[in-house]
């Protein structure tokens, strides 16, 4: 017979049950729903009532929430769902806003740049890797499947390098190959047609500043996107540099882009190693770098897996998915 009991868990105002519970409790239903917990909202604390396990279950859950709520961000749908799937137990860094130099360096804090949802801090332990990397290395390799926040980081991590002064410029960048579909003839002159290749790094940059501030970057030259082929030749001192999609770059291609970092300059290389899209019989150059650089000092490389996937929940079960198809076919064809 299951041992029922309570747990209190305190409150510092009303405006964090507020949050914790949703509009129309619409974050309470999820948490209670996981487990069969009733959590009611008590004068100053929340009462989690239900079986001993599953009491406790919830409580990690909320415990965790509100770190969030009280590191001053505003709680996301992701946030509970993520905190739910994980379980996660509060990382005491995400419990209280950073006081020092060395917390607010510390890989868990917040970064220096708020995007439309609030600040933007790491949501798995390789994440605080990865942020911890672009912040101590000038060449830093993310590699992992869809969803994991490779690009999205990379490009918070270079706007906040903006924002404090750190570089002069940001510079993103990606190969313009094809993910299966023929692009050569499209309407329009040559940056319309390598718009459609470039969109998903303005898409994460209308995360981080205003259409206006962007526009003006991209006039002034502070934001430059431009296809890989265009890096050719240049020597990019003071700036921030986002290489995405690396994984349909080759050899040569990477090791050209490499040498084009100048002084005070940081890069981040990100790419899915199973998403090539480059021709049959040609190798990515993103695998061959990692490969050959990951032991050099200044080079820092975290690799993602599906635990990492931050989007709909059903992408980290498709990529677990194909993951799985993949080492079968493997087995199956040694």
């Amino acid at each position: 017979m299951r041992k029922r009991r309570s747990l209190k868990i305190g409150l510092q105002s009303i405006a964090e049950a507020q949050q914790l519970f949703g509009q129309q409790d619409s974050f309470l239903k999820i948490i209670e729903a996981d487990r069969n917990v009733h959590v009611l909202l008590r004068s100053d604390y929340l009462e989690v009532v239900g079986d001993d396990q599953d009491v406790e279950h919830v409580g990690e859950i909320l415990n965790k929430l509100l770190g969030i709520t009280r590191s001053g961000a505003s709680l996301q749908l992701r946030d509970v769902q993520e905190a739910v799937r994980k379980n996660a137990r509060p990382e005491p860094a995400e419990t209280k806003l950073p006081s020092t130099e060395e917390e607010r360096g510390g890989a868990l804090s917040s970064l220096a740049i708020h995007a439309k949802q609030g600040p933007i801090r790491p949501r798995s332990k390789n994440q605080s890797l990865y942020i911890e990397a672009m912040r101590r290395q000038d060449l830093v390799f993310g590699v992992g499947p869809a969803g994991t926040g490779k690009t999205y980081l990379a490009m918070a991590m270079a706007a906040s390098a903006l924002k404090s002064g750190t570089v002069d410029r940001i510079m993103m960048t990606r190969p313009a190959v094809e993910a299966g579909e023929k692009l050569g003839f499209l309407p329009g002159d040559i940056q319309a047609k390598i718009d459609p290749y470039l969109r998903p790094l303005y898409d994460a940059l209308y995360d981080m500043f205003t259409i206006n501030i962007i526009s003006q970057y991209i006039e002034r030259g502070v934001i430059e996107i431009a296809p890989l082929a265009f890096m050719r030749g240049r020597t990019l001192n003071r700036a921030f540099v986002v290489l995405d999609e690396a994984q349909n770059a080759t050899i040569p291609q990477m090791k050209m882009f490499l040498t084009r970092l100048g002084f005070d300059s940081k890069a981040v290389v990100t790419g899915d190693a199973t998403q090539s899209d480059l021709p049959d019989g040609n190798p990515s150059g993103l695998m061959h770098a990692v490969g050959v650089l990951r032991h050099i000092d200044g080079i820092g490389v975290v690799e993602f897996s599906s635990a990492d996937v931050v989007r709909h929940e059903l992408v980290q079960r498709i990529v677990e998915a194909y993951d799985a198809n993949s080492r079968s076919y493997a087995n199956e064809n040694p």
